[in-house]
């Protein structure tokens, strides 16, 4: 039986431990009208607010936040292709009985006519009440934000940031493992390019997780830059290019895709996409309560054997994305 839990905050930032029921919930007010660009612009007591909410939804029930939004609109800017990401947020506003509006096509927008993004922003925040953005050049979310007046979330910017689905992943990693503390959480694949790696072990190390193992070939290790960033957290690192050596430690297994649109030839995604295929004997060497997250889409570096294990979570992840992204916008929108 999977054992359902909440994270919980308590005395200095970067200290999770499992929670008590009855605790008072942390205030929302700060989070009321904020963008979120980067999970940075949130302070880990404002991750925790969203975390916590997403899991009461979740317990809750979904019909029961049927009029929560109603009569406020989302925008969805996608100048990017999107499934997971632009069809959660539509469905966690329309979960809460607001509307939706947008594009998912940047050449059916005024964007095929020339507009900046600053005019876009400032258009749309007459028509919405809050809006997300994709976009592949990294910090295109963060100039909108700048022009907006409404908050404005980064639903991905390039290879750089993908927040909501580090909240995702935070409340997935709550509901089904609890204090992360405790935790060796293990990334796998493309770590160079893969911005939903680059969010979360930002902000897992925050966090103060128990130990990183970073799992990648030579040519897609993590950057530098963040690499030192996370050390200077004072988290435990462990480098290696092979899954099987190191999976008996691991507690979550994040498998990532090699993503053929970051290379810059085909030769080379050629050469390593199949450097890492999660199957049925490699998850043998495995704990029995790990379990295996991934942000989607797949190709084939998780076998399809491998979703009936229980330890598979990670079309439930996609769940709880939509309930991230419900609480997200209630607090930001101030109904919560």
């Amino acid at each position: 039986m999977v054992l359902v839990c909440l994270l919980a905050y308590y005395g200095r930032e970067g200290t999770f431990i499992l929670p008590s029921l009855n605790r008072k919930r942390v205030s929302a007010v700060a989070i009321r009208g904020k963008s979120l660009i980067s999970p940075d612009d949130f302070t880990v007591e404002e991750l925790q607010q969203v975390v916590t909410t997403a899991n009461e939804m979740m317990d809750t029930g979904i019909d029961s936040y049927g009029d929560l939004c109603k009569g406020k609109i989302l925008a969805t800017l996608f100048y990017e292709p999107s499934t997971r990401t632009r069809l959660s947020f539509e469905t966690a506003m329309l979960r809460m009985g607001g509307s939706v509006l947008g594009f998912g096509d940047a050449n059916t927008s005024s964007v095929s006519k020339g507009e900046s993004i600053a005019d876009t922003a400032r258009v749309i925040s007459y028509y919405a009440d809050v809006a997300v953005m994709r976009h592949p050049k990294e910090g295109a979310p963060k100039l909108a934000a700048q022009y907006a007046t409404i908050p404005f979330i980064n639903g991905g910017d390039g290879g750089h940031q993908h927040p909501t689905q580090t909240l995702t992943d935070l409340v997935t990693i709550a509901r089904y493992k609890g204090d992360l503390a405790q935790q060796v959480v293990a990334f796998c694949g493309d770590l160079k390019f893969g911005r939903t790696v680059h969010s979360l072990i930002r902000t897992l190390a925050r966090m103060q997780v128990k130990k990183f193992v970073l799992i990648s070939p030579e040519e897609l290790t993590l950057p530098t830059h963040l690499y030192r960033e996370v050390q200077a957290k004072g988290v435990p690192m462990e480098v290696t290019t092979c899954l099987e050596e190191v999976i008996p430690e691991v507690d979550v297994l994040y498998m990532t895709r090699i993503q053929r649109e970051r290379f810059f030839n085909e030769a080379d995604y050629q050469r390593l996409k199949d450097t890492y295929i999660l199957d049925a004997r490699k998850m043998e060497g495995a704990k029995r309560d790990m379990i295996v997250m991934h942000p989607l889409p797949r190709v084939n570096e998780i076998a399809y054997e491998i979703d009936d294990d229980p330890r598979a979570i990670y079309f439930k992840q996609s769940e709880c994305g939509v309930y991230a992204r419900m609480a997200l916008m209630a607090l930001q929108l101030g109904v919560m």
